[in-house]
């Protein structure tokens, strides 16, 4: 299967057929497993033999989401998680110890953020904030404690694009741990392994869904390096249900399809807000603006579904500008086929102080929208006419 086209791939990886010979992979909602004998369970237990144990361990449906997401991401195994916050949390957890650091970005999602101030340091792992387009800046924070870099690009809200290549070739030769949160990109727009990942995290909630309707998130990485976050993730438990696997699993047949059309909108989108005298600036990678626009062409292949930007007016016209709309959705979400906007500042990246805002970029009256598969003419006549009722009188 390894030498199919990505989509084949996303498609006809399957669980074997049952007996009863179907076409979809069935549901398996079952809290436990049985065995033909006390000798086989033994055998299961003590990992002589493969089979399933306890749902909170592994579950047919989750592991033929893991074994899709592994062939596409070109990663050997990973778990799949209750929330995308929940394979952040195992990605850095798993693998580090009291009195280790970490190197993070500074343009991260805001929750990550709390995570890094709020959660880790209770248990001794610190962290320094690096401007990740700088390598100057990520070397000064190289510390002889630092065991983990952290990184997602495109970021959260700004779009800001960081080099793979120069960060892996960094983690390689400084021996840290390289997390790539792949969220915005999936692996149909970017695989972070060519450049040098340990780990790719996911929020499938997002694209992987692509319909709002789960909450989920996976690990992926290597046989060898996967071992101590599995072994966490089956000890705490904060685990993937079956249902929401073989929801996922459904998914990702369509996400090829899904991407292409999120990342056309998307462009068209971001093009007819670039040429509106009323916005101030606009951000999508694919954009000849972008500063980071070569780089993005080099590591990813189309540009994504996020456009941020900001209008004339600040905070108090970002806010009628969103009220005014009648097609976007107002939601913290992303990676709907409905297209939604967000005003960062006040909710994804409340928890942020007004400093730590400014530090990664997030200003009051920055908007992120994500792109849905609507009609992009619809989308268009919608933002025009929003932007016109909220000018002030």
């Amino acid at each position: 299967m390894n030498n199919r086209k990505f989509e084949t791939k996303a498609i006809r990886i399957q669980l074997e057929k049952t007996p009863f010979k179907e076409h979809s992979v069935p549901l398996y909602e079952t809290s436990s497993f049985v065995y033909n004998s006390a000798e086989e369970a033994s055998a299961v237990f003590a990992e002589e033999q493969g089979g399933y144990i306890y749902s909170r361990f592994n579950n047919p449906n989750c592991d033929e989401l893991i074994q899709k997401l592994c062939t596409l991401e070109g990663t050997e195994t990973g778990i799949a998680a209750s929330s995308g916050m929940a394979a952040i949390f195992l990605s850095i957890a798993g693998v580090l110890n009291a009195g280790d650091h970490i190197i993070a970005s500074k343009n991260l999602f805001g929750t990550t953020h709390m995570l890094l101030n709020q959660v880790l340091p209770k248990w001794g792992i610190s962290h320094t904030y690096a401007d990740m387009s700088d390598m100057k800046s990520v070397k000064n924070a190289l510390l002889p404690t630092t065991r983990l870099l952290y990184v997602e690009t495109p970021s959260n809200p700004g779009l800001e694009i960081f080099d793979l290549e120069k960060l892996g070739k960094f983690t390689g030769s400084n021996d840290l741990y390289f997390v790539v949160d792949n969220c915005f990109a999936t692996p149909y727009l970017q695989l972070p392994l060519k450049y040098g990942a340990d780990f790719i995290v996911h929020s499938t909630t997002k694209f992987i869904d692509g319909q709002g309707r789960t909450i989920g998130g996976a690990v992926l990485g290597s046989k060898l390096l996967m071992k101590d976050i599995i072994t966490l993730s089956r000890i705490t438990g904060p685990v993937m249900p079956a249902s929401t696997g073989w929801l996922l699993s459904k998914s990702l047949e369509t996400l090829a399809v899904r991407m292409e059309k999120h990342c056309s909108n998307a462009l068209r989108l971001a093009e007819f807000l670039e040429n509106n005298q009323e916005i101030l600036w606009v951000k999508y990678p694919f954009l000849k603006s972008h500063p980071q626009y070569r780089l993005a062409r080099k590591q990813m292949t189309l540009g994504g579904a996020l456009v941020s930007f900001e209008l004339k007016g600040g905070m108090k016209r970002a806010m009628k500008f969103i009220n005014a709309l009648q097609l976007f959705s107002i939601s913290s979400n992303l990676g709907d086929s409905r297209s939604i906007i967000t005003h960062p500042a006040t909710t994804t990246h409340s928890k942020l102080s007004a400093e730590e805002r400014k530090d990664a970029g997030i200003t009051d009256a920055m908007v992120r929208v994500s792109v849905g598969l609507e009609n992009v003419s619809d989308l268009m006549e919608d933002l025009e006419r929003a932007i016109n009722k909220s000018k002030d009188k």
